[in-house]
């Protein structure tokens, strides 16, 4: 784990950066449910596919520090660009899930020549006022469970076995989350800037996701010049969870076929 320090706008920025293996780069951007969310998904694809993937904790997840003036997706999507520079990282594959899908297709927006390809897994973002996302905020962690997984009870998270520092994490992620997506976690301009993007695109989500319905899947696809879309039937709101090695074949595939 590395503490990346940028200047972003005149504000000092901390960022917490998890690197796996050697190989071409991939960049992993975690959803409200935080680094955690990922790693193992991380894992799989740095140990069976030889990629270099790099997880950045988006600030105030995880106890990581947040300047108060870091509040947008815009703002976190500038903040990766500056550090796939700093890396001097060629040809990266940018993957986001949830929250993190919404930042990729900012970051996508950006047309930054280190990214090659953009893997938009289950994303927030879009304000399609027929089929909202879920209320989020106004759900139990039970709740949120249900509207996330196929198999809710294999991923549901006992809140009275934990510890209070486990807890804690849990309640400023939840905050953090709110601050950057807002409670409806929607961007009302971001459908019709999707048609600037040139970057190629994989719009991938699970069937069983009903915190963000299908109906955003369709919509980023059609938007989105030339975006190809794949619907993981044994998936929900985390294919990376879920279904990790459909997930991991899709982008693997499309890695090479944009290449």
């Amino acid at each position: 784990m590395t503490i990346h320090r940028f200047t972003l706008d005149n504000t000092p920025i901390e960022l917490t950066v998890t690197d796996h293996c050697n190989g071409r780069p991939v960049l992993l951007l975690h959803g409200g449910a935080g680094p955690l969310s990922v790693s193992g998904f991380a894992a799989l694809l740095a140990d069976r596919f030889e990629r270099r993937v790099i997880v950045p904790t988006h600030p105030g997840f995880d106890g990581t520090p947040r300047p108060e003036t870091l509040t947008t997706i815009a703002d976190l999507a500038r903040l990766y660009v500056e550090l796939l520079d700093r890396l001097e990282l060629p040809d990266v594959t940018v993957i986001g899930n949830s929250l993190g899908g919404w930042i990729a297709a900012e970051i996508a927006l950006l047309s930054n020549e280190r990214v090659g390809r953009v893997v938009i897994a289950n994303a927030a973002g879009l304000d399609l006022p027929a089929t909202p996302i879920a209320d989020f905020f106004a759900l139990t962690m039970d709740e949120v469970a249900d509207l996330s997984y196929c198999h809710s009870d294999a991923f549901r998270i006992d809140m009275n076995s934990l510890p209070p520092q486990r807890l804690a994490t849990i309640a400023g992620n939840r905050a953090t989350l709110q601050t950057y997506g807002g409670t409806a976690m929607t961007d009302p301009t971001l459908l019709d800037r999707l048609p600037a993007i040139t970057t190629p695109t994989l719009i991938t989500w699970g069937q069983c996701d009903r915190m963000i319905p299908l109906t955003h899947a369709t919509a980023y696809a059609n938007a989105i010049p030339g975006a190809r879309l794949e619907i993981i039937s044994d998936a929900g709101h985390l294919p990376q969870s879920e279904s990790p090695d459909t997930l991991a074949r899709l982008v693997i595939e499309f890695d090479g076929s944009a290449g």
